[in-house]
């Protein structure tokens, strides 16, 4: 099971693009957990769950040098969703890019 967090600034708009993605894992018969946040909420969630990997929303791709400080150690990788495929919502896309992350980690 891969856990993939997305965040966003409400946790909002990237709900849309969660929907995708679980699709796409369905598809390929990859056993996936992925879900969104606000970026208020990263740090509750965290101590929650165990996530395998952190996608930042472009409108908190800023924010990434601070999550990474965050998660120092804990062998999460943190990285922005492609503006691109977000903005397409291409949810094979995103998925592909989070697997490749855990599977490198």
């Amino acid at each position: 099971m891969k856990t993939i967090m997305l965040v966003c600034s409400a946790g909002m708009s990237t709900s849309l693009l969660v929907t995708k993605m679980q699709k796409s894992a369905e598809a390929k018969g990859i056993e996936a957990d992925i879900f969104a946040v606000s970026a208020s909420e990263v740090d509750n969630t965290l101590k929650k769950k165990n996530v395998d990997v952190l996608l930042l929303g472009p409108q908190v791709r800023y924010m990434k040098a601070q999550f990474e400080k965050k998660l120092d150690g804990k062998n999460i990788p943190v990285e922005a969703i492609n503006m691109q495929d977000y903005g397409l919502m291409k949810g094979e896309n995103v998925l592909e890019a989070a697997i490749k992350l855990i599977d490198n980690k």
